[in-house]
């Protein structure tokens, strides 16, 4: 089997940036400003990391979360290729998780419950019957502290947040730590960095919504998947604990058009919402997940991960009736997700990756995303 059924990444050192501005010797800027204050109160800021090239990431401390992306078109032409909201009010109406830090767990876990250490733990089910993306008031609706960090890559902020001891069902208490560096290579580096002092699952992840071309359907955007096998689900969304070589609906081994085979998938939810298992030579370095094009703007996205899995999603639920930014109403395949990751209800099916972070352990992961023209 090409993908790696390996455990969770756990290190002995942890990084500890200065929380200092980014200086001219980066040849990038970091600017931040009020972005409004939540239902109780309680400020929201926003940093935009400008780099030496002028791409621009725009990242605020509600969940730690991504609101835009400004690269560049074959023309040279900025343009913002995440979903998100103009204001921070249409954020905490409720959203479909744009841009947003996941977690404690990421993706689905059965029926809202697991056994970890002879003791059983109940979640809310938030996407019925299952547990989805760490509960009904998850980490991505958090207010996260934020200071700017030294870095000779590129501009960087790093968002933290401590989530106590029973928050949304989890046990212990787990300090986490998320920093964004847009690189002078123009990357979008994101480094994790997770503790705890009771044994509990963890699979942290950002869930950008991508559109390279700005705009419109993502049918004809080409996706290529260095992945051999995925994990097939029930018709809730949770994995069978099978490990399958990918078919020819499946496969985006070479690259192909997403709207290619989307509508020979049976059943719901309407297109790709699959964890695909990465072909990774060794489970924790950096390899290459996944490239997309985008052909009417050239745009070029790379993804590369130390993570195991990837979940692509093609927003098989939006439908509309959510307003964007600039007014443009999120319809139907109008954006995709990628989303590196453990792979989904990991906690209850031993054969996949380890989920589970113990005390004096550190969980680790980067991703990074590249930008590019063809």
């Amino acid at each position: 089997m090409a993908c790696v059924a390996a455990g969770l990444l756990l290190t002995g050192v942890a990084t500890g940036p200065s929380a200092i501005a980014a200086k001219k010797k980066n040849k990038g800027s970091v600017k931040k400003e009020a972005f409004g204050k939540t239902k109780d109160g309680k400020a929201v800021e926003a940093y935009t990391l400008a780099n030496k090239n002028g791409l621009k990431a725009r990242l605020i401390t509600y969940g730690a979360m991504l609101t835009e992306m400004h690269v560049p078109d074959k023309d040279g032409k900025l343009g913002d290729i995440v979903l998100g909201h103009d204001k921070l009010e249409d954020y905490l109406d409720g959203h479909s998780y744009f841009g947003v830090t996941t977690g404690r767990v990421a993706n689905r876990i059965a029926k809202g419950r697991f056994t970890l250490g002879g003791s059983e733990y109940t979640l809310a089910t938030n996407n019925d019957p299952n547990h989805l993306h760490g509960g009904i008031e998850g980490i991505d609706k958090k207010i996260w502290s934020a200071s700017l960090n030294r870095s000779k890559a590129g501009p960087a902020v790093a968002f933290s947040y401590t989530s106590p001891d029973g928050e949304e069902g989890y046990p212990g208490t787990l300090k986490m730590k998320v920093t964004y560096t847009l690189t002078n290579d123009d990357e979008l580096k994101i480094d994790y960095l997770a503790t705890t002092d009771k044994p509990t699952p963890v699979n942290l992840t950002n869930h950008a919504y991508w559109n390279l071309a700005g705009k419109g359907t993502i049918l004809d955007h080409v996706l290529q998947l260095d992945a051999d096998h995925y994990t097939p689900v029930d018709a809730t969304g949770i994995p069978t604990g099978e490990i399958l070589k990918v078919d020819d609906v499946m496969s985006f081994i070479r690259p192909t058009a997403i709207g290619a085979r989307i509508d020979k998938l049976a059943g719901e939810p309407g297109g790709y919402d699959h964890n695909y298992c990465l072909n990774k030579k060794e489970f924790g370095k950096l390899s290459l997940a996944a490239r997309v094009e985008e052909s009417t703007s050239g745009r070029v996205l790379e993804i590369f991960t130390t993570e195991p899995g990837i979940q692509f999603y093609t927003g098989n639920f939006l439908d509309g009736t959510e307003v964007g930014k600039g007014g443009w109403k999120y319809e139907f395949r109008n954006a995709l997700c990628l989303e590196t990751q453990h792979f989904p209800d990991s906690i209850n099916h031993p054969q996949f990756p380890n989920t589970v972070l113990r005390p004096k352990q550190k969980y680790t992961q980067t991703t990074i995303h590249k930008f590019s023209t063809k």
